[in-house]
This record gives C-alpha cells, structure tokens and sequence, in this order.
C-alpha cells in the first residue's frame, strides 16, 4: 500500500499499483509546470477550440495538404494542447479529428528516412507520444477518413472512437521495413484479437473499414453522413460527458484503463479503491439526493 497525504492532512491508502501511468497520484503539485492556454496559443500544425457553451475542447489536426501526417511538430503541438485542456476547469472532454479527407495517414515520412537507431532512441520519438495516455480527461476520436499507422495508433491511445462512412484503419509499417512504434503491436490486439492484428501488422495491406473496425469494437459506432455529421456527434457525445461530475468521470476512465494493464484481481481491488473514493466528493452526495429528489444533479465538480 501507498499513502498520500492531502492538504487536510487526511490520510489516504491506495494499492500499490496506483503508481502506474494511467493512475497516477501527483504529490507536490508545485513541482509541476502549469501547461499554456491551449486557446490563447497559435499551433503549427493544429487548430484548437472551445465547444459546448466552453465544456468541449476540440482539436483538428491540420496538415491535410499530407493527409494530416504526423510530424514531430505536429505531435509537439498535440501533447502540448492536450495537456493544457486537462488542466482547464472549465473543460470536460476533448474531440480529436484530421482536417480533409484522413485523420492521419501516418507518420511523417520524410522526417524518419535519414533517421538513425542512435537517434531514434536518444530522441522522445515514438515513446513521448505515448503520453497521450496520461491525459485523464476522456478523448472521443472523431475518424473520418484514413487512420493508418501512427493516426491508428493515435486513435487507439483515444476512449472513444466514432467512425465515419469513410474511416479506414490500418498498420501498414511492415510495407517501410519497419514496425509499428506507438503502441499498435500492444493495442491492436486487444481491440481486434490476435489473428487479425496479425494479419494487419504482418501483411500491412489488410485494413479495416469503418463497418468491420465497429463490429470487431476498435470503434463504438459509425455515424453516417459528412464529416461535419461526425464532428457534431463526437462533441455531442463529449457535450454529455461534460455535464458529468468531472472527477467522477476521470476516476471512472481510470477504474477501467486499469483492466489494460492489471489482472483482473488487482482491477477489481483498484476498482473497489476507486469506487470508495467517489465518496469524498460533492459530486457523489449531490448525485444520489437529485436521484431520491427526481430532479437533475447540478454537479460542482469536486
């Protein structure tokens, strides 16, 4: 067991396992560095806006002139966004699509091809990427067209992803001499069991469509129609997180990350941990009185 201290100084026993990436405890929150206004920042490669009456972010990558490749500037930008949409109070879930006709076709090519293995090990490429993951509010990937090696692997590291008419998943790594490097060898087969991972990864000419990859459960649904359709019904899915109690919901993405990386004994004790939790909030009092009252929660977020 672990204990942490809040500013109360109330003492608090969490497993041992609750230091891993997706269930991380932050100390001393002094010690880190407050992310920039995504809003107020000029991105590179990425448009950054506020939804929702301000309780959606929505981020759209916008290289589509290169089917929204992912250079390192764009993924610097993308981080950096997200992060600072995870510390503003006043978002509640985040959208993520591509600009055009791809949500990204990969990554950028031209950038890797001189690329040595002294390099690539010494620089935050792929691992840094990763940190996706460690984004604790809920990211909802709006596909709407290609999202081939890392734009897969990206809307894998997403909750959520609705698929539109026109969404292609794929791994095509193997056809560069290479393999997947941000987590699509890990993920895809959870998502899509082994044999068809396999025979995406190995072949890197079998794809999935936006009606296989919602029947095999890469993708929660497809939403027919253009892709503004597809936008509107990510930020609304991302609208009704949003009116949730904001802590609930990120406890809740913990308790069932946590089936990802532990066993299913130790995801039901960190669900049980988490699940006692809730009790501490507002929220939850709040919550269970609008439900005996019959009337709507007004939710404060703490």
């Amino acid at each position: 067991m672990i204990q942490y201290a809040n500013q109360q100084g109330l003492q608090l026993d969490f497993p041992k396992s609750f230091t891993s990436s997706r269930i991380s405890c932050h100390i001393s929150e002094s010690r880190v560095q407050a992310p920039s206004d995504p809003f107020s920042k000029k991105y590179r490669c990425i448009e950054v806006s506020a939804v929702e009456q301000g309780t959606v972010g929505l981020i759209s990558l916008n290289r589509p002139d290169v089917l929204n490749a992912l250079s390192e500037d764009l993924m610097h930008d993308l981080i950096d966004a997200l992060q600072g949409l995870d510390a503003s109070q006043e978002i509640g879930a985040i959208v993520l699509t591509g600009k055009g006709k791809a949500f990204a076709a990969g990554a950028d090519i031209k950038e890797l091809k001189d690329k040595d293995i002294v390099s690539i090990f010494m620089s935050p490429f792929p691992s840094k990427w990763n940190d996706i993951m460690k984004i604790k509010k809920p990211i909802i990937a709006a596909v709407n067209g290609y999202a081939l090696g890392g734009g897969c692997e990206v809307a894998l590291m997403c909750d959520i992803i609705l698929a539109g008419e026109k969404a292609v998943f794929g791994q095509p790594e193997l056809k560069l001499g290479t393999i997947p490097g941000m987590g699509g060898t890990q993920r895809l087969i959870r998502e899509v069991g082994k044999s068809r991972a396999m025979e995406m990864i190995l072949t890197g000419s079998y794809f999935l469509d936006a009606q296989e990859a919602c029947q095999r459960g890469l993708a929660s649904r497809v939403v027919a129609g253009s892709n503004a359709d597809l936008i509107n019904e990510a930020i609304s899915v991302a609208g009704k997180i949003a009116k949730q109690s904001r802590p609930a919901v990120i406890i809740a993405k913990a308790a069932v990350n946590s089936a990802y990386e532990t066993s299913l004994q130790e995801g039901l004790k960190q669900e049980k941990a988490l699940f006692g939790a809730t009790f501490a909030l507002a929220d939850r009092k709040e919550g269970m009185s609008a439900f005996i009252e019959k009337r709507e929660p007004q939710f404060v977020h703490k």
